[in-house]
């Protein structure tokens, strides 16, 4: 198991430039961190490595690219039994549209984020996916009329 105390100043600086702009040079990241090239280098590889840093991804603009559609959709399961939540999931996982899945506590089992071009799409991917999928007795949906925060870099202030 990770240890985040393992983590130090200049590994926590790293990360946070990082998840702003990952496109960053090691110059440049050695310099926003006040290290030499090599050592930072070096750093981010372990971060890589340990599985800190996951991916490196090109943030989209989903309305430029027209998928002006985003929908929270609460899903709930009939049968909580092991074949049905793992054929669930992996249909999850495999459907483009669906592009986070959460399991969660509370009256929901799962809660999607699901992009579409329109709402006449999403009745589409209502009918063609989600009420094919394995297992599935329920679906309430809220349709997002505005994003006030998305994917922002996550907090490092406890490390």
């Amino acid at each position: 198991m990770f240890d985040p105390d393992s983590l130090d100043a200049h590994s926590v600086k790293i990360l946070g430039h990082l998840q702003s702009d990952g496109r960053l040079t090691v110059q440049e990241l050695a310099e926003r961190i006040g290290l030499s090239a090599t050592p930072t280098w070096k750093r981010v590889k372990e971060l890589e490595k340990q599985g800190i840093i996951k991916r490196y991804a090109a943030l989209l603009d989903r309305a430029r690219v027209g998928l002006g559609n985003c929908v929270l959709a609460e899903v709930n399961l009939a049968r909580h039994v092991e074949n049905v939540v793992e054929e669930f999931e992996r249909a999850v996982a495999a459907c483009p549209a669906i592009v986070e899945c959460w399991s969660t506590t509370g009256q929901a089992d799962y809660l999607l984020r699901v992009v579409t071009p329109d709402i006449e799409r999403y009745d589409a991917f209502l009918h063609n996916v989600i009420f094919k999928l394995p297992g599935v007795s329920g679906i309430r949906s809220s349709v997002v009329i505005r994003e006030i925060k998305g994917l922002a870099p996550l907090p490092l202030d406890h490390l």
